[in-house]
């Protein structure tokens, strides 16, 4: 009975948690492959499975398919991870190991920006990139990931960089490393692991980001995969089961890159802020 309790239930009770978590994921999988008929029925699959919902829904627009939304928005994000992972480690780095007047002062401003929510930033952010005719392009979406990466990713790396011994450092000087050289040859080796978790939430974050791209883009040719998602919905009709089945194909970057970059992930959340 000991055992049974020990090893036994604990195995019992998560796969039972697992199997409620991934129902929905099911669900969603199913009702993909179902006629616009079946998708009251409470039947989780259908009875003779539309695999053509997905052949159109990709090419639903005949003058543009979901793989141009899917090119355009792993383009914008390759700019958004490369931005926001370079930058945001050189602003930490500068909070976290470098002494300049007026830090403490410029740190908690920093950390004040987090409290702001994004409706009290996005009129004026609109207005300044209309100004520069920004709009209808990525700039406006790109852009702000190359000054800083984002308050919340800065204050995450500055509290990893901070539980390094700044024993590497002095000893980095004796041999003749500068800032720089500190920076890039001992700091960033190792805050790897924050690094991949910055990415990680960089992508997601700026993937599922509609209102920032319903804003700014207006060609159909620039759209992102989330307003290629937008077009199965009309005044008159919604394509739902092209709709699911791209819906379900757009979460799969994010889910395959947090599967293969998990190790990293978690060691970055786990370390980070324990120390120091």
């Amino acid at each position: 009975m000991k055992t049974f309790r020990s090893k036994v239930l604990p195995h019992i009770l998560l796969i039972a948690f697992s199997l409620l978590m991934i129902y929905p994921v099911i669900w969603w999988v199913g009702a993909s492959l179902k006629p616009a008929a079946e998708l009251s029925l409470p039947t989780i699959w259908p009875s003779d499975p539309m695999w053509e919902n997905y052949s159109n829904g990709w090419n639903y627009s005949n003058q543009h398919s979901f793989g141009r939304f899917f090119a355009n928005t792993l383009l914008m994000e390759l700019g958004n991870v490369v931005g926001g992972v370079i930058t945001a480690a050189l602003v930490a780095y500068g909070f976290g190991r470098l002494n300049f007047k007026l830090r403490g002062m410029w740190f908690a401003i920093l950390l004040l920006t987090m409290m702001l929510p994004t409706q009290v930033t996005i009129v004026p952010q609109y207005i300044l990139f209309n100004n520069f005719g920004f709009t209808d392009s990525y700039v406006p979406l790109v852009l702000p990931h190359f000054f800083g990466g984002g308050a919340f990713f800065i204050f995450l790396l500055v509290q990893f960089i901070r539980g390094l011994p700044r024993d590497l450092d002095e000893a980095a000087k004796i041999d003749g490393a500068s800032v720089y050289g500190i920076f890039f040859r001992i700091i960033l080796p190792l805050i790897k692991p924050a690094l991949v978790t910055v990415g990680i939430f960089t992508f997601i974050w700026s993937w599922d980001d509609f209102f920032g791209q319903l804003l700014y883009l207006s060609s159909v040719s620039k759209f992102t995969v989330g307003l290629g998602l937008r077009m199965f919905i009309d005044q008159f009709d919604v394509q739902w089961g092209q709709l699911l089945a791209m819906s379900l194909l757009s979460v799969m970057p994010s889910a395959l890159i947090f599967m293969f970059a998990q190790k990293y992930f978690v060691e970055g959340i786990a370390t980070t802020g324990l120390k120091g």
